[in-house]
């Protein structure tokens, strides 16, 4: 889309500012890994005394937790700070579980599942995993006896901290995260607020350090990481902001006074740069000689990855979709005609748009199921007296003169990663603007637009149905410039004649759009950030349903737009 601030208003966002005893010794540990849940703190959803959850993860094998004899029931261990897990073993007493999950959390709050059954065997279970959390639990869904839930142990392996991303640091450690750093000058304006070293630092690319614009935009120019120890330095990762160096160097030095170049150039090519280098120290800078721009010189990522040093683990990374993925949230607008979305699943988001859109979204006024499992989401031609709207190009008012309906889960369900689907008849018309789309939720938060990141898996205009278009906005490509790809159907049919499917498979390497099944845009994640800048779209998002009427990029209605327009919706699903 053509956003300016966003299609969510900041009335909603106010709103929402918001188991036989069998001996058996414990496993042998996979090469590296350490046992990182014995004598961890550990609770469960239930016990039978006196077989308490400490008795799974006490390394004694004639000790167990037992749970009350009901599903769901769960155990959970803390291991104390976030890890990389790579098995998790199960020491079933004769009650076990047949069905369960395996799932990690970073704060006990939210889960993501890295193994599931539906046919446990009971007896000793070793799961190899690939994931990172700080939290592990096994929650049980379908009990295999009369009895509950029982484990001799729940052993967690795998090594503590996070390191780097994946594909980033190869085998070795980020060690410049959450340092402060230092550098020649900082920009802290209108433009680039409170910009400093450490946003370099913090493993968000959505936030940069940039020199200053009054004294720093000149050469040299530069930015240093105190790694807290001697290191072994191996590779530096530099996401640049358009504002680059075409000349620089990277230095090491043991006392943060005398350097020696790991790493020179004079032909810098911005965006992202990963360097292999090979050195010893406990400071790493970028020491800019030339500027690329009239501009100073400004970085979103700064990374530096090796062994040693004085690393802060990094908060985990998300863990990608299971394979195949499962449901885990669906809508299929299943009730009696004239009846409001779930409030359980949806909220309304009131208020005038942005991007010079002409309607009010009502209360839910303009939503309601129709009997027959769809959504319908009308656009009416009514005034509402006191909201203000750019003046309507047919009768001059700045009164809104239409009315639509908004609404999304950014209260009810947010999530990072998975399959998001929805099936979506679209209507005709010149100044209608549907759309299906997810904002990264923390906007909710404060954080603003394009910041936060945006999603638009569908987006058709009313003027021209027989085109529909797919995008992503971010600090470094949004409104007119964002990333996306405008597309057809195959047979040039027109997409309000009927129901179509659009869905966007989202993972850590990117997102690729589809069609009726057809995919229609692929979006590599390390390309983007090879070639436009920072892919920040790995955290939680939340879903929007609108219809919008007018704005800068659909244009006016006129005398022969229908009203009421209406926008069906015959289902949203997630998987993950």
């Amino acid at each position: 889309m053509h956003p300016l601030l966003g299609r969510i208003g900041l009335p909603a966002v106010l709103a929402a500012v918001l188991l036989t005893l069998v001996s058996l010794p414990a496993p042998r540990a996979h090469a590296a890994e350490t046992l990182l849940s014995q004598g961890r703190p550990v609770v469960a959803s239930s016990t039978e005394d006196p077989f308490g959850a400490p008795g799974a993860v006490d390394g004694n094998p004639a000790t167990r937790w037992s749970s009350a004899f009901s599903d769901p029931q769960w155990i959970r261990v803390d291991l104390g700070a976030p890890a990389r897990i790579s098995r998790v073993t199960l020491q079933w007493e004769a009650a076990y579980g047949k069905a369960f999950r395996i799932q990690v959390s970073d704060d006990a709050e939210t889960w993501s599942t890295v193994h599931e059954t539906t046919d446990g065997t009971g007896g000793t279970q070793n799961l190899t995993l690939s994931a990172t959390g700080r939290y592990v639990r096994m929650y049980g869904t379908q009990r295999g006896s009369g009895y509950g839930f029982s484990l001799w142990e729940f052993q967690v392996f795998g090594t503590t901290g996070t390191g780097g991303d994946p594909g980033d640091g190869g085998g070795d450690t980020l060690l410049s995260y959450g340092k402060t750093g230092a550098a020649s000058s900082s920009q802290s304006d209108q433009n680039c607020w409170e910009c400093t070293p450490a946003r370099a630092f913090d493993r968000d690319p959505a936030s940069r350090w940039a020199t200053s614009s009054t004294t720093g935009w000149t050469d040299p120019g530069w930015i240093s990481v105190d790694l807290g120890a001697t290191a072994q330095i191996s590779k530096v990762v530099l996401q640049w902001d358009p504002a680059y160096a075409k000349s620089f160097q990277i230095q090491v030095s043991s006392n943060g006074a005398d350097w020696t170049p790991l790493y020179s150039t004079t032909s810098g090519t911005g965006f992202k740069q990963t360097l292999e280098v090979s050195g010893t120290g406990r400071y790493v800078r970028m020491y800019g000689t030339e500027r690329a721009t009239p501009y100073g010189y400004s970085l979103w990522e700064f990374q530096v990855y090796g062994t040693a040093g004085a690393p802060v683990p990094a908060p985990p990374l998300p863990p990608d979709p299971a394979q195949p993925p499962r449901l885990v949230w669906s809508d299929d607008f299943d009730g009696a005609a004239g009846s409001k979305p779930d409030p359980a699943k949806w909220r309304a988001d009131p208020g005038t748009g942005q991007n010079g859109e002409l309607q009010y979204y009502t209360d839910h006024r303009n939503a309601a199921l129709d009997g027959g499992g769809h959504l319908v989401m009308e656009a009416r031609k009514e005034a509402s007296p006191g909201r203000a709207c750019p003046p309507d190009p047919l009768t001059g008012s700045t009164t809104c003169q239409y009315t639509s309906a908004r609404m999304n889960t950014g209260a009810t369900f947010q999530f990072t990663y998975g399959r998001v689907e929805a099936r979506i008849k679209v209507p005709k018309g010149n100044g209608l603007w549907p759309a299906f789309w997810m904002m990264g939720a923390d906007f909710l938060t404060g954080r603003p637009w394009p910041y936060n990141g945006e999603v638009d898996i569908m987006e058709v205009l009313g003027k021209d149905v027989k085109t529909a278009y797919s995008t992503v906005h971010a600090p470094a490509y949004n409104g007119g410039g964002g990333i996306g790809s405008p597309y057809r159907l195959p047979s040039g049919a027109d997409f309000s004649d009927d129901f179509h499917t659009w869905a966007a498979d989202w993972n850590s390497k990117g997102i690729v759009f589809s069609l009726d099944g057809r995919t229609v845009l692929t979006l590599d994640k390390d390309q983007v950030e090879r070639t436009r800048g920072p892919w920040i779209f790995d955290h939680p998002h939340y879903m929007i349903l609108n219809l919008a009427v007018g704005g800068d990029w659909p244009g006016p209605t006129d005398a022969s737009t229908p009203f009421p327009s209406r926008m069906l919706v015959d289902y949203v699903r997630v998987y993950q």
